[in-house]
């Protein structure tokens, strides 16, 4: 590459980090609650956290919006770098969900990827993201855990991204937001094995 590639490629970095960076569960839940979102619920900078907390009308924007962060990173890349750079493209979704896991506006104490990473594959693998959605949809349905839903979605992804004939770049993202994502829930997947995760509508 020469050095308007690195630079167009350092450029998509730094920008999908800043994005994903901005801590919208924290914003919103400081805004609608006036709580401090890390230390209620679960403590996670996360929608799921917010929704429990403050009620799903918060939670779903949360949600949005860390999606949203995913696909504005995905775009901008495109923007800066130019239309078929996948590369680029999956760098910036990359970091903008580091930003959103380790945001240094609160101290490298952000959400799990989730959500960033939905809007980030949704713009780079439509498809094996429908695939990723049914398989948390279902799950979520048979045992009402949010959490464990999400674990199935990140592990099924990086298959559905090689069956949907994804570029290369984008399956080896979507490997590592799986292995992040499931990383990150290694705390709700202790509490599955021991019987004691929240599930939806209460209980254990």
């Amino acid at each position: 590459m020469n050095g308007g590639d690195w630079g167009s490629l350092t450029l998509a970095g730094v920008a999908g980090f800043a994005l994903g960076a901005v801590p919208f569960s924290w914003i919103l839940a400081r805004l609608l609650g006036g709580v401090d979102i890390r230390r209620v619920g679960s403590g996670n900078v996360g929608a799921t956290n917010v929704a429990r907390s403050l009620g799903y009308g918060a939670g779903t924007a949360a949600l949005l919006l860390d999606a949203a962060k995913g696909v504005a990173a995905v775009l901008l890349a495109r923007t800066i770098a130019g239309p078929g750079r996948p590369a680029a493209e999956a760098l910036a979704g990359g970091l903008a969900i580091l930003g959103h896991n380790f945001t240094p506006f609160l101290r490298f104490r952000g959400g799990k990827g989730v959500a960033t990473g939905a809007g980030v594959l949704g713009v780079l693998a439509p498809c094996a993201l429908g695939v990723s959605i049914a398989a948390f949809i279902v799950t979520v349905v048979v045992t009402r855990t949010v959490s464990l839903g999400s674990v199935m979605a990140a592990a099924v992804m990086p298959v559905a991204v090689y069956l949907c004939d994804g570029e290369r770049s984008v399956i080896v993202l979507a490997v590592l937001v799986a292995v992040l994502v499931i990383a990150r829930h290694r705390a709700n997947l202790a509490r599955i094995f021991a019987g004691t995760e929240n599930r939806l509508g209460g209980g254990r």
